[in-house]
C-alpha cells in the first residue's frame, strides 16, 4: 500500500488504541485489523466491554467492603466523641461535588466533539453520494440523448437527404460516432449500488448518533440531578433524601461503567478503522468497482493516471467531429434542403448539451472532489469522533469516582444525623437553659399563677417597664439569684435580669443548681395566699 494521502495522518490516540491487545473471550490473540463482520473481531471488542464490567464489580466490591468495615468498626466511645466527624463528611461531599461538576463539563465537551465528528462524516457521505448520483445521472442522460434523440433526428435527415449520397455518408458517420460515445460511456462504472450503500450507511449512522447524543444528554441531567439531590439531603439533614440519593447514586454508578464499556469498544473499533481505512474500503468494494478506480480516488496522486481519461478523450473527440460535420451540413445542405433545418438545428443543440455534460462529467470524475470528501470523513470520525469518545470514557471514570465518594460519605452523614437527633432527644425539657424548652414553655399553658421559668413571650413587655440597677459585675451563683427573686417577692421569670445586665451567656447549669431552684420554687408555691403577678 502506498503511504497515506496528504491532508490526513493517523492521530496518535487512534494509533495507541489500535495498539491495545485484542483478545477473544478465551483470551486468544485476535488480529487488530478492522473486520466488523468477523465473529473473532466482535469478541475482541466485547472483551473490552467485559473489562469495564469487571471494573464495575471491583468497584461495588470495594464499596461493600468499606461499608461493612464502617459498620463493624464502631467502638463504644464517650458521648462527646461518639458523633462522626462532620468535617470529614463535608470534605467528602465537596470533593464529590467538584468531581461531579468536572465530569459533567468533560462529558458535555466529549459529547459535542463526537457529535461534530459524526456529522462531518455524514456531510462528507452526503456530498460524495450526491457526486456519484450526479455522475450516473449525467451518463444516463447523455446515453439517452445519443440513442434516442440523435437517432430520431438522423432518421428524419436520412429521408430528407435521401437524394444526396455524400450527405447520407455524413449522416452514417455521425451515427457511428454516436455509437462510439455510447460505448465509451457504457464502460464507465455504475455508482448506483455504491450510492445506495452510502445512503443506507448514512441513515444508520444518523439514527444511532441521534439516540447516542440524546442518551448522553439525559445521562448528564441524571448525574446533575443526583448531585443536587445529595447537596439538598446534606443541607436539610433529611434521611429520606439521603436514601433516595444513595439508590440513585448506585444506579448512576452502574450506568457510568456501562457507558464506559460501550465507549471503549467504539473507540477501539473506530481506531482500528482509522489506522488502515484504505484496506477496508478496497475489500468492501472489490466486487462492485475495479481496484484501479478505488485506488485512484483513495490516494489521488499526480503520478496516478486517470482510469477514465481514455473514455473521456474519445467522448470529446467524437463530439468535436460530430459538431464539425453538422456545421458543414448546415452550411451546404440547408440551402438545398430547407426542410432539414429543424433536424439539423436539433442535432446541433443536442451536441452542445452533450458537450456541457462532458465538462461536468470530467469535473465529477476527477479524483479531487471525492478524495476531499473521503479525507473530510476520515478527519471527522478519526479526530473529533474518537477524541470525543475518549472524553466520554474520562467522563465515565470521573462519574464512578464521584459517586463512589458520595456512597462512602452517605453512611457517615447518616450517623451524623442520627447522633444529632439523639442529642436533641437526650435534652431535659425542664432545663431552663435549653432553647427547645424555652420555645415549648412559651406556648405551654400556665400552671396556676406560676409562669414558665424562661417565658420570653410574657416577659418582653415586663422587661420594658423594669428598671434594672446599674450594671455591676457579680460573682454570685445562680442559686443566690433565684433565692433573691423569690424571697423578695419577685417573679422567678425575671431571674435572668442580672445575667442580661452582665451581658454574658448563662453559666454552666449543674444538677445541684437545678435542685436548689426546684426546692425554692416548690416552697414558694406551697405558701398559702401567695400569688405571683401576671
Amino acid at each position: 500500500m502506498p503511504p497515506a494521502r496528504a491532508g490526513y495522518a493517523v492521530p496518535w490516540w487512534a494509533a495507541w488504541l489500535h495498539g491495545l491487545p485484542h483478545r477473544g473471550l478465551r483470551l486468544q490473540p485476535v488480529p487488530a485489523a478492522f473486520r466488523p463482520r468477523d465473529p473473532d473481531y466482535q469478541q475482541s471488542l466485547l472483551f473490552l466491554g467485559l473489562v469495564s464490567a469487571v471494573c464495575l464489580g471491583l468497584n461495588l466490591l470495594f464499596l461493600t467492603v468499606y461499608l461493612i468495615c464502617l459498620c463493624c468498626c464502631r467502638r463504644d466511645q464517650e458521648p462527646e466523641t461518639k458523633r462522626p466527624h462532620s468535617c470529614c463528611v463535608t470534605w467528602m461531599a465537596v470533593t464529590a461535588g467538584l468531581i461531579c461538576c468536572m465530569a459533567i463539563g468533560v462529558g458535555f465537551y466529549g459529547n459535542s466533539e463526537a457529535n461534530d465528528g459524526v456529522y462531518q462524516l455524514l456531510y462528507a457521505l452526503d456530498h460524495a453520494n450526491h457526486t456519484l448520483t450526479s455522475i450516473d445521472s449525467l451518463v444516463a442522460g447523455t446515453v439517452l440523448q445519443m440513442q434516442v434523440g440523435l437517432e430520431q433526428h438522423l432518421a428524419r435527415l436520412n429521408e430528407v437527404l435521401a437524394t444526396r449520397g455524400d450527405y447520407l455518408q455524413t449522416l452514417k458517420f455521425l451515427q457511428q460516432l454516436s455509437g462510439s460515445i455510447v460505448l465509451q460511456l457504457s464502460g464507465l462504472p455504475v455508482w448506483q449500488g455504491t450510492s445506495a450503500n452510502l445512503t443506507a450507511l448514512a441513515g444508520q449512522v444518523a439514527y444511532i448518533e441521534y439516540y447516542r447524543w440524546l442518551s448522553y444528554l439525559l445521562f448528564f441531567i441524571l448525574v446533575l440531578a443526583v448531585c443536587l439531590l445529595a447537596c439538598l439531603g446534606l443541607a436539610k439533614r433529611s434521611r429520606c433524601l439521603l436514601t433516595t440519593m444513595l439508590c440513585s447514586a448506585l444506579l448512576t454508578l452502574v450506568l457510568g461503567w456501562t457507558s464506559m464499556a460501550v465507549d471503549t469498544a467504539a473507540a477501539v473499533g473506530t481506531s482500528d478503522f482509522c489506522v488502515a481505512p484504505d484496506e477496508f474500503i478496497m475489500n468492501q468494494t472489490e466486487s462492485d468497482i475495479s481496484a484501479a478506480v478505488v485506488h485512484y480516488y483513495l490516494y489521488c496522486e499526480q503520478s496516478l493516471s486517470n482510469p477514465f481519461q481514455q473514455a473521456l478523450t474519445v467522448f470529446q473527440r467524437s463530439l468535436t467531429t460530430m459538431q464539425i460535420q453538422i456545421q458543414g451540413l448546415i452550411q451546404f445542405a440547408l440551402p438545398l434542403f430547407p426542410a432539414a433545418e429543424n433536424d439539423l438545428l436539433g442535432v446541433q443543440q443536442l451536441l452542445n448539451s452533450s458537450e456541457t455534460s462532458l465538462h461536468q462529467l470530467t469535473a465529477m470524475l476527477d479524483c479531487r472532489g471525492l478524495h476531499k470528501d473521503y479525507v473530510d470523513a476520515l478527519i471527522g470520525i478519526c479526530y473529533d469522533g474518537v477524541e470525543g469518545l475518549l472524553y466520554l470514557v474520562l467522563f465515565s471514570l470521573l462519574v464512578a469516582a464521584s459517586f463512589s465518594t458520595i456512597i462512602c460519605a452517605a453512611p457517615r452523614a447518616w450517623r451524623l444525623f442520627a447522633g444529632r437527633d439523639r442529642d436533641y432527644d437526650d435534652m431535659d425539657e425542664e432545663d431552663p437553659f435549653n432553647p427547645q424548652a424555652r420555645r415549648m414553655a412559651a406556648h405551654a399553658p400556665a400552671r396556676g399563677h406560676l409562669r414558665s421559668f424562661c417565658s420570653y413571650s410574657s416577659s418582653l413587655g415586663s422587661q420594658s417597664s423594669l428598671h434594672a440597677p446599674a450594671q455591676t459585675v457579680s460573682n454570685a451563683p445562680v442559686s443566690e439569684y433565684m433565692n433573691q427573686a423569690v424571697l423578695f417577692g419577685g417573679n422567678p421569670r425575671y431571674e435572668n435580669v442580672p445575667l442580661i445586665g452582665r451581658g454574658s451567656p448563662p453559666p454552666t447549669y449543674s444538677p445541684s443548681m437545678r435542685a436548689t431552684y426546684l426546692s425554692v420554687t416548690d416552697e414558694h408555691v406551697r405558701r398559702p395566699g401567695a400569688e405571683f403577678p401576671a
